[in-house]
């Protein structure tokens, strides 16, 4: 089928991303899926800071490609083999595609899965290359296995996590990135317990479902650090008990009792990193989730671990087993502990893809919904 679609064709970082237009809204072909896949109508996909970091070149991938991975839908068709979701079906969408073989999933950690890295790194899907084409017939790529900023997507099926239908999907368009890797950093990655301490720096989409995660897991205190005195402002409404601005985060070691159990550190800088891991407690660990530039490097003093027992560790998409934890995540949103909705910042067709790229560039919006369905 032909559809619209953003396609970046080369990386860029010349800003506003608006006014310089690096994504262009072009008219694709899309294949149909093969065995194991599943075609899914776009309803709602939001713009995550990942997005960005392809089209600036942090994150290196093969071009051209359709951009978007964080999104929702419903299923229109699915391929043979495909046993778990059946057209009508509402699913989220995720980005690692698990194969539930290799040693990482074996293990019980799906968001490292090896087959799942080499096929995202190659922007083809996991059970073949890509099934997009431009006009002249020219491969495009996938981003991340799913490339949800076109009208449709063909995903694997172990890209797709099938939702109960009465969940909005303004609501649970960020479920399958922003809240698996910032809740999972706190509840998987750290495992906090009730009453533990909690810093959060940077309060994007990732950071601030840090918070939420926070809160889910009884912190205490939750502190969130951010220069945005909007961002400070949301991350109390989200849960947070005292929020401070980078110049005075020295501050968290007053309101923690000598410094935070746990740091998470949001940003993607080395600097922030280092400065988590001065700043915890002894004992204490920094869960870093943040994506830096490649080539950038970390100096931080080596006395911190064995001297003072601290701990730095990654987490990627927040160690989530999505199958369980989406549900999970969604029934607290239920319940009132995860009021995702309020990271909304609007709503914008294709074409306005630009120019929402730059608001969040900004720091002027968190999560907009790139409405995939209305003209371009």
């Amino acid at each position: 089928m032909r559809m619209p679609a953003a396609v970046l064709r080369a990386t860029s970082t010349e800003r506003p991303y608006g006014a310089s237009r690096p994504v262009e809204i072009e008219e694709v072909e899309l294949g149909d899926p093969r065995e194991g896949e599943v075609r899914v109508r776009i309803a709602a996909a939001s713009l995550c800071h990942s997005d960005l970091s392809v089209v600036n070149g942090d994150r290196v991938r093969p071009l051209p490609m359709v951009l978007g991975h964080e999104a929702v839908g419903v299923v229109e068709e699915t391929g043979s083999g495909v046993r778990d979701v059946e057209a009508g079906d509402h699913v989220a969408l995720v980005f690692v595609p698990s194969c539930g073989r290799c040693a990482r999933c074996g293990e019980g950690r799906p968001a490292l899965c090896a087959a799942a890295a080499e096929a995202n790194g190659s922007g083809g899907l996991l059970h073949g290359p890509s099934l997009l084409r431009g006009s002249g017939g020219e491969l495009i790529h996938h981003q991340l296995g799913v490339s949800a900023f076109a009208r449709y997507a063909v995903v694997a099926q172990e890209s797709v996590v099938k939702i109960p239908q009465d969940v909005p999907f303004s609501v649970a368009s960020m479920f399958g990135c922003a809240v698996l890797t910032g809740a999972g950093a706190v509840i998987n990655t750290a495992g906090v317990r009730p009453g533990q301490s909690v810093a959060v720096h940077g309060l994007g989409g990732v950071g601030l479902s840090a918070v939420l995660g926070a809160r889910a897991a009884g912190a205490w205190p939750i502190v969130a650090v951010d220069p945005s005195p909007a961002k400070r402002e949301l991350a109390l409404r989200l849960g947070a008990s005292h929020v401070f601005a980078p110049e005075d985060a020295s501050a968290v070691a007053d309101v923690t009792g000598g410094g935070a159990e746990f740091a998470v550190e949001a940003v993607g800088s080395p600097q922030v990193m280092a400065g988590c891991l001065q700043s915890v407690a002894r004992g204490g660990t920094v869960v870093s989730v943040g994506l830096p530039a490649p080539g950038r490097t970390l100096e931080v003093p080596a006395l911190a671990f064995a001297g003072e027992g601290k701990s730095l560790i990654g987490s990627y998409m927040g160690d989530a087993v999505p199958r369980r934890d989406i549900p999970r995540y969604l029934g607290l949103w239920r319940a009132g502990q995860m009021p995702v909705d309020q990271m909304h910042t609007g709503t914008v067709p294709l074409s306005g893809l630009n120019t929402a790229m730059e608001d969040l560039a900004s720091g002027a919006a968190i999560r907009q919904i790139i409405d995939t369905s209305a003209d371009v």
